[in-house]
C-alpha cells in the first residue's frame, strides 16, 4: 500500500480528526502518539469517568479534546478507533455505531477481530469504511519497529492510505492481514505464551512463593520466565482474557497447552525416561528441525543472567525439569505450528518465550540433561504439580468463557505480586530493549 508524501499528510492534518472511543492505556498511547504527530485528537472513555479523564488527559496531552461519550466522538471523527475490551465490543459498538459520521471510517483496537469485524458489520452504517489496526505490543513498549496489523476489511484504497498514513508516526512495521489471519496468528504467537506465564504466576501464588528469593529459581531462563510474568500480571486483565476467551483459535492452543503439560508431568513421575525422552525429541524435529548448523540462536543464558530480580542472581543454578518450555514446544508440535512462521507478527513476550525455548532445545547437552533431571530429581516435582494444575485452571476458565472467574483469578495473583511491579517493569524493560536490539545482530 501507499503511504502519502509529507504534503499530503500536512494538508490532511488540518481537515481530519481522528476520535478514539476508550482512553484505557492502549488509547492513551494511541491519543498522545497521534496529537504529537501534529493531528486533531478527540476521545472519550466511560460517561462517568469525564471530569476526571478532561482534568488528567489536560495536563499530560493537552491537545487532545475530552468528550462526554462516544456519540460526541462519532459526530466528529472522520477516523475512529475502539480502544475497547474485547468482550465490550458488541454493545459498545451497537450503541456508539449508527451515529457515525457520514461517509467517516471505523476501525478497532482489539486482539480478536472476528468479534469486532461482526460488530462494525451489523451496526455501522453502510457509508461507514473499516479499517481495523492492532499493535501487537503493550502500552509500554515503545512502538517503533514493532508489528502494527492492518486490515482493509471493507475500504476504499484512498481511505486505506489515510489510515496507515495517520499510523505511520508509530513508526511501527506494517503487516497486512485480513482479520481471518490475524485471529489465526495472534492465537499462535500470544495464546499459548500467556498461558505459560499466567501458569506459572498462578503456580507461585498457590505454594506462597517469590521465586526471585528462593535459590532453586536461578540464571538466565528463570530470569525471564520470572520478568515476563510480573509483567503480565503488571497489566489489565482483560488484555489476556479478551485475547484468549473471545478468539475460537486460542481455546485450541491454550487446552493443548494444559494437556501438554498433564502428559509430560505424567511421565515425569512415572519415571518414563525413555518415553519422554522419545516425545520431547519428536517435539524438537518438528519445531526446530529445519534450523540449519549455522543458525544463532536468538537468546542465550549468559545474555539473562544480568536480569535477575533476586539479591543474589550470581549463586549456583539448579537445573530443573522446565515443564513449562517443554510443553510449548510440545504443544506447538500437536498442533503443527512453526513458530518461526509467524515471526513477522510476533510480540515481545513471544519472541522471548521462543528464544528461551530455542535455548533450552537447541543448546548442545542441555536438552538431555533436563529430561534426565525430570525423571530422576524430585525437587521441583511440588513446583511441577502446581503448574500441571494452573495451566489446567486457565484452560477452563477459557474454556467455559467466564470472564468474571478470569478476572478474579488473574487480579487474586496479581494483588500477591503486586509490590514488585514498580522493579519488575524497570528490570524488564531493560530485558525486553536489550534482546531486541540482540535480535537485529
Amino acid at each position: 500500500m501507499t503511504i502519502l508524501c509529507e504534503e499530503d499528510i500536512n494538508s490532511l492534518k488540518q481537515t481530519k480528526t481522528i476520535g478514539i472511543i476508550g482512553l484505557g492505556d492502549m488509547g492513551l498511547m494511541y491519543a498522545r502518539r497521534f496529537s504529537e504527530a501534529g493531528w486533531k485528537v478527540c476521545g472519550c472513555d466511560r460517561e462517568e469517568r469525564f471530569t476526571e479523564l478532561k482534568e488528567s488527559v489536560s495536563a499530560l496531552i493537552p491537545d487532545v479534546t475530552i468528550l462526554p461519550n462516544g456519540f460526541h466522538v462519532s459526530r466528529v471523527a472522520d477516523y475512529i478507533i475502539y480502544s475497547v475490551e474485547a468482550e465490550n465490543i458488541g454493545k459498545i459498538v451497537a450503541t456508539y455505531g449508527p451515529a457515525t459520521k457520514l461517509n467517516a471510517i471505523v476501525g478497532g483496537q482489539t486482539s480478536c477481530k472476528n468479534s469486532e469485524i461482526e460488530a462494525f458489520e451489523k451496526y455501522l452504517p453502510q457509508d461507514v469504511d473499516i479499517v481495523s489496526v492492532h499493535s501487537l505490543h503493550g502500552p509500554r513498549v515503545d512502538t517503533t519497529g514493532q508489528p502494527l496489523v492492518l486490515i482493509q476489511h471493507r475500504a476504499s484504497d484512498e481511505n486505506f492510505n489515510f489510515v496507515e498514513s495517520l499510523m505511520s508516526c508509530l513508526k511501527s512495521k506494517h503487516v497486512y492481514l485480513t482479520y481471518e489471519e490475524h485471529d489465526k496468528i495472534t492465537a499462535d504467537t500470544q495464546a499459548v505464551t500467556h498461558a505459560a506465564f499466567l501458569s506459572m504466576g498462578l503456580a507461585w501464588h498457590t505454594t506462597n512463593e517469590y521465586p526471585w528469593e528462593t535459590p532453586k529459581w536461578t540464571g538466565g531462563i528463570e530470569n525471564a520466565k520470572i520478568n515476563i510474568a510480573l509483567r503480565i500480571y503488571s497489566n489489565k486483565w482483560h488484555v489476556y482474557a479478551g485475547l484468549a476467551i473471545t478468539n475460537p483459535a486460542a481455546h485450541k492452543q491454550i487446552t493443548q497447552y494444559a494437556k501438554s503439560s498433564e502428559e509430560l508431568f505424567t511421565l515425569m513421575i512415572q519415571n518414563k525416561e525413555d518415553e519422554l525422552y522419545s516425545r520431547i525429541m519428536k517435539a524438537k524435529q518438528k519445531v526446530f528441525g529445519h534450523l540449519g548448523p549455522d543458525h544463532q540462536l536468538l537468546l542465550n543464558d549468559d545474555l539473562l543472567q544480568q536480569y535477575s530480580l533476586g539479591k543474589n542472581p550470581s549463586g549456583a543454578i539448579q537445573i530443573n525439569s522446565h515443564l513449562s518450555l517443554l510443553a510449548i514446544v510440545d504443544s506447538w508440535s500437536q498442533l503443527d505450528i512453526v513458530p518461526y512462521d509467524h515471526m513477522i507478527c510476533s510480540t515481545p513476550l513471544f519472541r522471548i518465550f521462543l528464544g528461551v525455548s530455542e535455548y533450552l532445545f537447541c543448546t548442545d547437552g542441555l536438552l538431555e540433561e533436563c529430561i534426565k533431571v525430570a525423571t530422576s530429581n524430585t525437587s521441583f516435582r511440588q513446583d511441577d504439580l502446581q503448574f500441571t494444575m494452573a495451566s489446567r485452571e486457565w484452560a477452563n476458565i477459557v474454556n467455559f468463557g467466564n470472564f468474571e472467574l478470569y478476572k478474579r483469578r488473574f487480579e487474586e495473583t496479581q494483588k500477591f505480586f503486586e509490590p514488585m511491579f514498580p522493579e519488575a517493569t524497570k528490570v524488564g524493560n531493560a530485558m525486553i530493549k536489550t534482546i531486541l536490539q540482540h535480535g537485529k545482530k
